[in-house]
Formats: structure tokens, C-alpha cells, sequence
């Protein structure tokens, strides 16, 4: 019989999650609520299976008698126009509408209820997920407490649970009263505990809990099961337990969500973890750390690892239902190939796994702290919702390949992603290794301008991303010499050209316009002009004083050129010179840098004027600042994407320059008002904003971090001697 192929299916992050009294929904907080033709993009890449919510507290919010279909009828009939089979989501992370809860009694009767509504009105609909990862669920809302009803106890945990599951068998014998044939895609984490001796007693307790819902859906707990009397004694009702050993819900296909943080290590030792990590379990204290961080086999941590665990103990087919990694690019795209890859060998040796779920397709909102707080901290997916129109990412590409193809390359997939570099380590090994290639010679960046500031930032967070690269400097090559730069790009063969270099001293440039030309504009044509011959992309800088500062709002993409000096004009002179030579250039216009590794910038030498006692002046021009970490790693990003042309990337927040002053000042503990005004008016507004997409972080959050980074206590009295 010839095996079937490696399918990709799609997901879309639409929890409606109860905090405390309020709720948050991601299909609101993505955008996708209302955009149906994103079901068009899904169904562009290929992708034929789609998790799709059809969701109880949508479509019932106010009365289990009053339904609201509207929605989902318009997105459930394109999606049958696409020829996409949905999955159907019924109650995802949430805990009903407001007029129940998960330890109300009648709640798995009602989600059965809503599930016979939803069977009757979509006859068509034969995948179904009634309650989307029981287990992780009832952790967080009975166990932990981050979610409604906010429990803390084993028990609270375990009848939650059972309700659930109570739940996912009423829901099925609805169903399959209208669609005899409908299969149930159960999905769930799926993680492993780990730890020293002392503490093997709640490894293996963690161990156990972390298969119950899959185990009491198989009716495999029955009274020899370790944790039969656990749910007796939890008031978890005997007539409860045996409605679930009937098993007539027992997954069709087990659904495995496996994160890099599903995996733990548990330490009594806690001083050798941050503080974050600390907890206990009433008997003992310990961290409770990503197994990922610890010298552990590799053979026992990843997804093959739990795929096969998964497999050997229910023997029913699988698919990965959820596949994401909130990180860089690069390491997103090496999390979803190391899944694809893992879930190819584990079929290879007998596993039936069905398939990979690319996660979340437009991305999540604040997931970062499980929804309990409202900081809009985003993640793309393979599309990117912080544009007009939602941006491919090289997710999509990815997708896109994976879906019509089975197979996917990338230069960044060259090396490993941090989970397997020495990074991951809290205390990291004093010889680096290069376990973490992939291949024999890694595919690398070139990177110009290796004495400048920005130049050495990509250089350092380049090292820290895994991605190989050479960063040469002006001796290297001379990027206005056609021939330098020929022989440059022979000798590394580059998959990209990051340029760098250039003339970057404003102030003298009035008095050395030659060079200046030389080096901005020139330089950039025959970089530009060599990359595009090769087919290389390319990414150069351009700057803020391409504009006037007239404008009284921030400059966008689109808004003519206008400098008014020569610094300015070689930089616009460069920006067309380069699209010209390279029409898939990406040039970035960006302004004010600062950061924590370059001590001559304008915020270093504001502290530095502060800590000597002195009071300062700054200018009321507006500007728009940017932390050079966050240029760095957004741009690279955007690189991995396939953009192209002109972005904006400067941090969200125009500020004058005094005021940039004042809130530096102030974080390092010093007296705001010892920073003054020059000027009552500002005569020049040079600040940037975009109409592309804002990618980057806000100031505010760039300047919190310029002092974690930076490593200086501002207000010790050897600051003066560390800022030196």
C-alpha cells in the first residue's frame, strides 16, 4: 500500500479567552474577524485543511437559545469555493459564554448543544475539535489561575479537565447524530518533565498528568489507572469517569502541540536560574526551567522524541496540529523544518502521522504572557497583520513550498535554531561548539562597514541569531570600486549583501561633498548594481534628512524627497540610484541611532554628561530615535521576508531631542529637569512613520531595554569608569 504524503495543514489563533471579567479575542486582535479574504491567501499557498472556529461564545454569547451564524455562514461557504476542509474549532481555550463556566455542571451539556447546532446548520463539516487542548486548558484555568475561573488546585484542575472531556463526548454523539461519519481531531500539548533526583517524584507526577486527556478519551482510565483515585478524591463523579471508559469518543486523530517551553527541567538548586523560574509544590522548592537549557540528550528532548511517545502509547494516527515558535524569523523557519523533518523520519520508521499545522497563520497577540496582560505584544505568522494588507513572511514561502511540494531551503537553514546552539545554556560553555551546522560550510551574509556602529551590531546579533556571515571593512572592499566589489562577492559568495557603509559624518559633510557622494551614493550604485547581476539581495541604509523637516507630521514612504543638505542629497541620490540598479533592493530609511554597544551615541553622551554632575541642552527638532538593536533584528527579518524597496524603520514615538534627553535621564535615575530646551520652538521635523507596516517596537520599550542591555548602573559611582 503506498503511503500517503506529508500533508500541511493551516491554523488560525482565534482563542476567546475569559480573564478575570474580560475577555480577549485573537480573531479581533489579528484583524481576521474581518477580513474573509484571507481564507484566499490560505488557500494560495496550497493548504487544504484548515483549522477554522466555529466558535460557542460567537455564535451564543447572550442565551444558548439565540444563535448567530452569520459570520461563520459567509466564511464556511468560501471556504468549500476554495476547496479547504475546515477542522472546526467549537470552544478553543475559552470557558463558554458568561452565562456558564467550566465547573458548571451543565457546561458540557451546553457545548453539545452548541455542537448539534453547528452539525445542523453545516451538514458538510465532518473534522471537528469541540474543546481545543483539554489539558493545557484546564491547567491554566484550574491549576495555575491565569485564566476563568482563576483556579490553584488539584482538584479545581481535574474536574475542569473531566468536564471537558465530559464535554468532547456529548459534543460527538450530537455531531454524529447528524454526520454519522465525523472524526474528532483531538489536539493538546504535549511536553516531557525532567529534573535532579531530589524532585524525580514530581517529574514522574507531571509525567503521568501530561497524557490524561488524550488517556481519559481512549478510556484508558479505569480504576487501575494511577490517577483513577485522584479524580475520586479531587469530587470528580464515578459516573463521570465511566461515561469517558465507554470511549466512543476516542480521538479519530490525536492532535500534538508541542512548544519548545512544553518541555521542563526542575532544580532544587534555585540560585542557578533567574528568579522568574522559582516555584515549588508545597513540599519542596525548586526552578522550574525549558528543558532546552539543559545539558540533556538530544535524543530525549524535540518533537520526534514526543511524536514517538504519542505514538507507541495509543497507536491511533497523529498530526501535528500546531507548529510556531514566537522568535526571529530565522529560527521560526528552522522550528517548522525541524518539525517537518522529525514527523518525515518518524513516518519513515511506521508512526501514522497525517500531518503539520503551520501555526498561527496570521499570527497571536500577547501570547508572550498567556493573555493576561493587554500589551499588544505581536507575532507573525506567515502573514504579518502589521501592514495595510496582511505581508507574506518567509513562513508563507515556506508554507507555500511545504504544501506543494514537501520540501522547503533557506540559507538561514544552515544552522540550528537556538534551542541547539550554546546559547541556550544559562551558563554557557567556555568552547563554543559547531554541532549546531547543518551543513558542511554554512551559506553566510556580507555584511559592510566594519568599523561602524551599525556594521558591528549586525555583526554581534548576527553571531547570537546563528547566522553566518563575513563583515568586511572599507581595506576589504571598497564598495565605489566595481572591481573590488566583484572580487569581494566571488570570494564569499553571499546569499545577501547588508551595506553599512558609507559617509556617515553629517556635520563635515558640507565641506567634503566629493567623498561624501563617493561613498553614499556611488558606492551604493555599484554595490547595488553587482548584487543584482548575481542575483544577490541586497539591503542599504538611507536616512531621515532626505526630507526637509517641513512637513509638520512624520515623513512616510511615499512623500517626496526634499534634503537640504549635501549629507541628505547623497542619501536621496543614493535611494534612486540603487532602485534603479536593483529593483528588488530593500532600503532603509532610519534615524537617531542609539544602543547599548556604541558609547559615542546621543544617549551614551547625554548620561555621561549627567553622571560628571553637569545639566545639558538639546534641541526641540523632532526625530524619531531608534535602538539599534531593534533596527538590526526587525531588518533582518524583513531580509529573510523577500522585502523589498523602501521602509521606514525608525522605533514608534517621534520625540524631540530634549525630551529624548529628559526620559534617558530619568530611567538612569538622574534629575529630568538637569535637561533643558534649546530653543522654545522646533524649527525641523524630520520624524519618520510608515505606510508600510509598523514593525518596529515603541521607543519607550527601546529605551527600557538600551538599559538592560547596556550593562551600566547610571547611578553607581564607577559608572564613569564602566561608561569609559
Amino acid at each position: 500500500m503506498m503511503k500517503r504524503s506529508l500533508e500541511l495543514w493551516g491554523g488560525l489563533e482565534c482563542t476567546v479567552a475569559r480573564v478575570g471579567d474580560d475577555y480577549r479575542d485573537q480573531s479581533l486582535e489579528t484583524g481576521h474577524q474581518d477580513r474573509i479574504e484571507d481564507l484566499d491567501r490560505i488557500a494560495e499557498l496550497g493548504i487544504r485543511t484548515l483549522r477554522h472556529p466555529v466558535l460557542w461564545e460567537k455564535i451564543s454569547p447572550e442565551s444558548p437559545d439565540r444563535t448567530d451564524f452569520s459570520w461563520h455562514d459567509t466564511r464556511l461557504k468560501r471556504l468549500q469555493e476554495l476547496d479547504i476542509r475546515a477542522i472546526a474549532g467549537l470552544c478553543h481555550h475559552g470557558s463558554g459564554p458568561r452565562y456558564t463556566h467550566m465547573l458548571d455542571p451543565a457546561w458540557p451539556e451546553l457545548l453539545a448543544r452548541h455542537a448539534a447546532n453547528v452539525a445542523e446548520r453545516y451538514p458538510h463539516l465532518d473534522l471537528y475539535t469541540p474543546v481545543n487542548e483539554p489539558l493545557t486548558t484546564a491547567r491554566f484555568s484550574g491549576l495555575y489561575g491565569h485564566w476563568y475561573p482563576h483556579g490553584t488546585s488539584l482538584e479545581t484542575f481535574l474536574k475542569i479537565l473531566v468536564n471537558e472531556c465530559k464535554a468532547t463526548v456529548l459534543s460527538m454523539r450530537a455531531i454524529r447524530k447528524v454526520r454519522p461519519d465525523a472524526q474528532l481531531v483531538q489536539t493538546d500539548d504535549m511536553g516531557k518533565t525532567f529534573s535532579t533526583p531530589a524532585l524525580a517524584y514530581q517529574a514522574e507526577h507531571e509525567n503521568q498528568r501530561r497524557f490524561l486527556s488524550f488517556d481519559l478519551l481512549c478510556g484508558m482510565v479505569d480504576r487501575d489507572h494511577p490517577w483513577w483515585n485522584k479524580f475520586i478524591e479531587s469530587g470528580v463523579s464515578e459516573a463521570d469517569l465511566e461515561l469517558l471508559l465507554e470511549a466512543d469518543a476516542a480521538p479519530d486523530i490525536i492532535g500534538i502541540n508541542h512548544y519548545l517551553t512544553s518541555e521542563r527541567y526542575l532544580d532544587e538548586r534555585m540560585t542557578r536560574y533567574p528568579e522568574h523560574h522559582w516555584g515549588g509544590n508545597g513540599k519542596h522548592q525548586y526552578a522550574d526551567a525549558e528543558a532546552v537549557r539543559m545539558p540533556l540528550p538530544a535524543a530525549d528532548l524535540g518533537p520526534a522524541a514526543r511524536l514517538r511517545e504519542v505514538w507507541e502509547r495509543y497507536k491511533r494516527p497523529i498530526a501535528v496540529t500546531e507548529a510556531h515558535h514566537g522568535s526571529t524569523r530565522d529560527d521560526q523557519l528552522r522550528w517548522l523544518m525541524e518539525v517537518w523533518n522529525d514527523v518525515n523520519a518518524l513516518r519513515d520508521e511506521g508512526a501514522d502521522i497525517r500531518a503539520v499545522t503551520v501555526w498561527s497563520l496570521y499570527g497571536a497577540v500577547d501570547w508572550n504572557s498567556l493573555l493576561t496582560r493587554r500589551n499588544g505584544f505581536y507575532e507573525p505568522g506567515p502573514f504579518d497583520v502589521r501592514t495595510s494588507v496582511p505581508r507574506r513572511t518567509a513562513l508563507a514561502h515556506a508554507a507555500e513550498s511545504l504544501a506543494k511540494t514537501g520540501t522547503y531551503d533557506h540559507p538561514v537553514l544552515d544552522r540550528a535554531g537556538w534551542w541547539k546552539r550554546d546559547i541556550r545554556f544559562y551558563k554557557r560553555p567556555s568552547k563554543q561548539s559547531r554541532s549546531c551546522w547543518l551543513a558542511d560550510e554554512p551559506r553566510q551574509l556580507l555584511i559592510t562597514g566594519a568599523t561602524g556602529t551599525l556594521g558591528r551590531a549586525y555583526s554581534r546579533l548576527c553571531d547570537f541569531r546563528g547566522l553566518n556571515h563575513v563583515l568586511l571593512s572599507r581595506r576589504d572592499m571598497d564598495i565605489a570600486d566595481p572591481k573590488s566589489v566583484a572580487k569581494a562577492l566571488d570570494c564569499h559568495r553571499p546569499w545577501a549583501v547588508i551595506n553599512t557603509a558609507g559617509y556617515v559624518r553629517v556635520a563635515e559633510a558640507e565641506d567634503d561633498a566629493e567623498a561624501c557622494f563617493r561613498e553614499n551614493a556611488l558606492g551604493a550604485e555599484v554595490l547595488a548594481k553587482a548584487c543584482a547581476d548575481l542575483g544577490i539581495p541586497l539591503v542599504t541604509f538611507s536616512s531621515d534628512l532626505v526630507f526637509d523637516g517641513r512637513l509638520d507630521r512624520p515623513y512616510v514612504e511615499s512623500d517626496a524627497v526634499n534634503p537640504t543638505t549635501v549629507y541628505g542629497e547623497s542619501k536621496a541620490e543614493a535611494e534612486r540610484r540603487v532602485l534603479a540598479a536593483h529593483e528588488q533592493a530593500l532600503v532603509l530609511r532610519t534615524s537617531a541611532f542609539f544602543g547599548p554597544w556604541d558609547r559615542y551615541n546621543f544617549v551614551w553622551s547625554i548620561l555621561n554628561t549627567l553622571s560628571r554632575g553637569d545639566g545639558v541642552e538639546a534641541s526641540v527638532d523632532l526625530v524619531s530615535p531608534t535602538y539599534v538593536p531593534d533596527l538590526v533584528n526587525t531588518s533582518l527579518d524583513l531580509l529573510i521576508d523577500g522585502g523589498t524597496g523602501i521602509w521606514h524603520m525608525a522605533n514608534i514615538g517621534e520625540t524631540s531631542w530634549r525630551d529624548l534627553a529628559a526620559m534617558a535621564a530619568e530611567r538612569a535615575g538622574y534629575d529630568p529637569g538637569l535637561v533643558t530646551a534649546a530653543g522654545d520652538e522646533p524649527s525641523l521635523n524630520t520624524a519618520l512613520s510608515t505606510e508600510r507596516g509598523i514593525l518596529m517596537p515603541r521607543l519607550e520599550g527601546a529605551l527600557d531595554r538600551f538599559f538592560g542591555d547596556s550593562e551600566v548602573d547610571w547611578s553607581d559611582e564607577a559608572m564613569k569608569v564602566a561608561a569609559e
